[in-house]
């Protein structure tokens, strides 16, 4: 059930890093930048949401125990 729970989570946070990732692409592209440009943003946003939800994890794990 544990390993089922923190799949599913797992995937949630992709979809929505990817999610942020092609939002913040499509403002960049909207705002005239090029295709590298919008990448590089889309890539960058992607990462953080990454790292956040990592450091959110590693805070809540700490409170946890």
């Amino acid at each position: 059930m544990n390993v089922a729970v923190v799949l599913l989570t797992t995937a949630l946070v992709v979809v929505i890093a990817l999610l942020a990732a092609v939002g913040a692409a499509v403002l960049a592209r909207l705002d005239g930048a090029t295709y590298p440009t919008a990448l590089k943003q889309a890539a960058t946003t992607f990462a953080a949401v990454i790292t956040l939800a990592a450091a959110m994890t590693a805070a809540l794990a700490a409170v946890r125990t």
